[in-house]
């Protein structure tokens, strides 16, 4: 809903990446797949361009306070670096839904806590090690207005 209000705003123009699959099984009389599997591994859930700027990120859910860093796949880490390395803006929009808040979490973030993992420490991180400057609100009867905070990370760099 988000980015349908951005584009109809036109504040901004972002999709949602379908995930690619192959179908296994479908069933005839009414042509829906009843089994597939991925056929590839995806980039990233959403990819636009915002003012002239790139963006890509993934939208994600955690239930606790802990956010496993399994959860982020090496290829997704890989795009979103090559992304940045374009000029381009990468994150991730999580969702806290025990607290029934959203934060952006910068690629700058994201990377150190990969790496934190990757050489041995903690494999998660955690609500209180996220920036609580990045709090998504709703605003303007935008559900999850996360272009404020994309000021917010610009204004940081």
């Amino acid at each position: 809903m988000s980015n349908d209000k951005y584009r109809t705003s036109h504040l901004a123009l972002v999709q949602k990446i379908p995930t690619p699959i192959k179908p296994i099984n479908i069933d005839q009389s009414t042509r829906h797949i009843t089994l597939a599997y991925f056929d590839q591994k995806s980039t990233v859930d959403y990819i636009g361009v915002v003012q002239g700027i790139p963006v890509c990120f993934d939208a994600k859910e955690c239930a606790t306070d802990t956010f496993p860093i399994q959860n982020i796949h090496e290829h997704q880490i890989e795009f979103m670096r090559e992304f940045e390395k374009q000029d381009g803006i990468s994150f991730i929009i999580i969702y806290f839904s025990s607290r029934d808040e959203f934060y952006y979490v910068p690629f700058s973030d994201i990377i150190n806590f990969w790496n934190r993992s990757e050489n041995g420490g903690r494999k998660s991180f955690t609500y209180k090690e996220i920036n609580q400057n990045f709090r998504i609100y709703a605003n303007q009867g935008i559900p999850v207005h996360y272009l404020q905070t994309i000021q917010k990370d610009i204004e940081l760099r």
